[in-house]
C-alpha cells in the first residue's frame, strides 16, 4: 500500500524595491512542525522550489506524515542571496526576488494554488512600504528586536525607553534632590516651595516632637477660667 503524501499550508507576503535588492524579497512559511531534519529535501530554483518531508515525534506519541510539494514563482528569484531556516514549528524562506521594481507579484505562484495563503501577520500594502518599521527576524539572523529603533519616537542620545529622557540627567540638570522647585498647589491646597539642603522641618514648629517625645495637641480645649475678685 503506498504511502499518503499530503500538501503543506504555505504562507507568504512580501516586500518591492527598485533600487535596493534586500528590500526587494518573498516570505514564505511552510507551516509544519515537528520537521524530521534528516527527512528534509528543499531544492530552490530561479523559477521555484520543491519540498518534501516527513513529521512527526515518537517520544510525542507524534505519528508520522509525509509531505511535499511544487511551487512554480510568477517571478524568478536570486537563489544565491536567499535564505531558509528550519525551527520545531516551520521551514521558512526569504527569497530576494531578481526583478528590482515597485510593484507586487500578483501572486506567488503562475497558478493558484488551494494551499497557498496570504500571510497577514506579515503582509504591508505596497503604497504602506515605507512607513512600516521592519523588526528583523531571529530566523534569518537579524537578531530579532534593535532597542535602537525607538530613537525615531523622540528619544536622543543617552535616553530612557520610548524616548523618555535619562533620570540622571533629569536629576543633573534639576541641581540634585536641593533645592528642587516646589509643586503647583492642588485645588484647595497652595503650592508648597523648594527646600533647601539641609532643611531642618522641625524648626517650623509644625507639631513636631517635643523634648518629652509627645506631640503637641492642637486641640488643647478652652483656656481655665479665672477666679473672680473677692467683693
Amino acid at each position: 500500500m503506498a504511502t499518503q503524501v499530503f500538501h503543506p499550508e504555505v504562507l507568504w507576503a512580501q516586500r518591492s524595491s527598485e533600487t535596493e535588492p534586500e528590500k526587494n524579497y518573498l516570505l514564505v512559511t511552510i507551516n509544519l512542525p515537528d520537521i524530521i531534519e534528516s527527512t528534509l529535501k528543499y531544492d530552490l530554483t530561479p523559477n521555484g522550489f520543491t519540498f518534501a518531508a516527513t513529521t512527526g515525534d515518537p517520544e510525542r506519541n507524534i505519528p508520522e506524515k509525509q509531505w511535499a510539494m511544487d511551487v512554480e514563482f510568477f517571478g524568478t528569484v536570486d537563489v544565491e542571496k536567499s535564505q531558509k531556516s528550519l525551527s520545531s514549528r516551520k521551514f521558512a524562506l526569504k527569497l530576494i526576488k531578481k526583478e528590482l521594481k515597485l510593484e507586487y507579484w500578483p501572486r506567488l505562484t503562475t497558478k493558484k494554488q488551494a494551499t497557498i495563503k496570504t500571510d497577514f501577520d506579515k503582509w504591508v500594502d505596497e503604497d504602506e512600504q515605507n512607513e512600516t518599521v521592519e523588526v528583523p527576524e531571529d530566523e534569518f539572523g537579524g537578531g530579532g528586536f534593535d532597542p535602537a529603533m525607538l530613537s525615531g519616537l523622540g528619544g536622543g542620545g543617552g535616553g530612557g525607553a520610548g524616548g523618555m529622557p535619562d533620570m540622571a540627567q533629569m536629576m543633573s540638570q534639576m541641581g540634585g534632590m536641593g533645592g528642587m522647585p516646589g509643586m503647583p498647589g492642588m485645588p484647595g491646597m497652595p503650592g508648597m516651595p523648594g527646600m533647601p539642603p539641609g532643611f531642618d522641618p522641625s524648626s517650623l514648629g509644625l507639631g513636631g516632637d517635643d523634648e518629652d517625645g509627645e506631640g503637641d495637641d492642637d486641640d488643647e480645649g478652652p483656656p481655665p477660667l479665672e477666679d473672680g475678685e473677692e467683693k
